[in-house]
């Protein structure tokens, strides 16, 4: 019975995953929470977490214990007496042993601050994989609506040229229009059968993109919303100056290489760290246990009470020569420098290239997509007005089905443009800091 009630939880889990209809929000949110590389990332600031872990280990104190005990038969010495005897003896030792670090050059303190801007370094690369993510997911998911949408006006065109068959059928009978206008009818519908299916397919193919970016393998019950709302943007009331000045400060890559810059300037002063002498101190506690067969030994607590023994100790280690390792390490250190330095630079540099082109296009996509729209309503009206020619005979099949395709693609290019403007436009806010989540 209980197997029946969770195939049945089962089943309906699936039904509902897979009759749900997936929105832009779904699909980033679905990723972001799936994704392989992501998970890799998180996984790679856990062991950063754990790095931090044993650098604060490193200003405690370790402690150790030891505790052996053998036996021995032959000639030993007898601990009591300091003579070398024959005989069987057992001996018990106990040991405790710590040792804590005073003074070394710094270098845990520097580790320790060094590992917090690793675990800062990593949480930016996560976001920044996330946003990059969040990117692909976004222009996977437009290119599935703009094929949609392009399918469904295509679908729409055909019935309203369905209908214009058999409204010229019935004209050509009555003689109002030639046998060749009701042929060219014919002939635009096949092709837009044509372009039905070829625009199925394109549907077909993005979605099984999408998918795959998601990692969903049943393509056929994947659908995401028939139309996404494409609003305008705020963003150009911004100059290009201030999104790329904005940019300096929210951009996760950016942060990233300014943590690596940091991080570079803790490992030199680590490699500085290594020419100071170490300073630590230690404690150890020792006490034994001796017993022989040739007379009755003193009492197990006895003798750990009187052999205890206690030591305390400084240790000063000063480095004097090392091969030249301590000032190649220096050198490297001062060359990983400048090249996380000059990396930072270089990312500025792209990073301004990357917000002028973007502004520039989101500019340019939103006067095609406003011309775009102010075409489709001339084409309109103009087809109109070709329409009523042609149904009274006073205009040519040729004529007609050039101001009806005028019209068609008119539509079409709206869809375009205001699908490229929308992703443009996104683009540019998510350097102005706009998260795309």
């Amino acid at each position: 019975m209980k197997k029946l009630l969770f195939i049945g939880i089962s089943l309906c889990c699936f039904t509902t995953f897979a009759q749900k209809v997936w929105s832009l929000k779904d699909c980033v949110n679905y990723a972001i929470e799936n994704n392989i590389s992501i998970k890799q990332s998180a996984l790679n600031l856990e062991t950063a977490e754990i790095s931090r872990r044993g650098a604060i280990g490193n200003f405690l104190p370790n402690l150790n214990s030891s505790l052996a005990h053998s036996w021995n038969t032959g000639l030993n010495p007898d601990p009591s007496t300091n003579l070398n005897v024959t005989s069987t003896t057992q001996t018990s030792s106990l040991g405790i042993s710590s040792n804590i670090t005073l003074y070394d050059g710094l270098r845990n303190i520097r580790q320790l601050h060094r590992s917090n801007l690793d675990i800062l370094a990593n949480q930016y690369e996560l976001e920044d994989m996330k946003d990059n993510i969040s990117l692909n997911i976004i222009n996977a998911y437009l290119q599935v609506a703009f094929n949609k949408e392009s399918l469904t006006t295509v679908k729409r065109q055909y019935v309203i040229n369905q209908a214009e068959l058999e409204r010229s059928t019935q004209l050509q009978e009555a003689g109002v229009i030639p046998k060749g206008d009701l042929l060219e009818l014919e002939a635009t519908l096949a092709n837009q059968e044509q372009i039905i299916i070829s625009s199925s397919n394109l549907v077909r193919i993005s979605k099984i993109n999408l998918a795959n970016i998601l990692t969903i393998v049943d393509y056929n019950s994947f659908n995401i919303t028939d139309t996404i709302a494409v609003t305008s943007s705020s963003i150009l009331e911004k100059s290009a100056e201030q999104i790329y000045n904005k940019a300096l400060e929210t951009r996760n890559d950016i942060k990233n290489f300014e943590i690596a810059v940091e991080m570079s300037k803790d490992d030199l002063k680590l490699s500085k760290g290594v020419y100071h002498p170490t300073l630590s101190a230690g404690y150890s506690f020792n006490t034994s246990y001796f017993q022989s067969e040739l007379y009755q030994s003193p009492e197990f607590s006895d003798q750990i009470h009187d052999r205890t023994s206690h030591s305390f100790g400084l240790n000063l280690s000063i480095p004097v020569f090392n091969r030249l390792t301590n000032s190649n390490n220096v050198r490297q250190s001062k060359i990983n420098l400048k090249k996380n330095t000059l990396a930072l630079e270089q990312t500025k540099i792209d990073l301004k290239s990357k917000v002028n082109q973007s502004y520039t296009d989101v500019v340019s996509a939103y006067a095609v997509f406003q011309a775009s729209e102010k075409a489709l309503l001339a084409r309109k009206e103009s087809f109109r007005y070709s329409k009523e020619k042609f149904d009274l005979g006073l205009m040519n099949s040729f004529d007609y089905s050039l101001a009806r395709l005028s019209f068609e693609n008119a539509e079409n290019d709206v869809i375009k443009s205001k699908y490229d403007y929308f992703f443009k436009a996104r683009v540019l806010e998510f350097y102005f800091g706009i998260s795309l989540r």
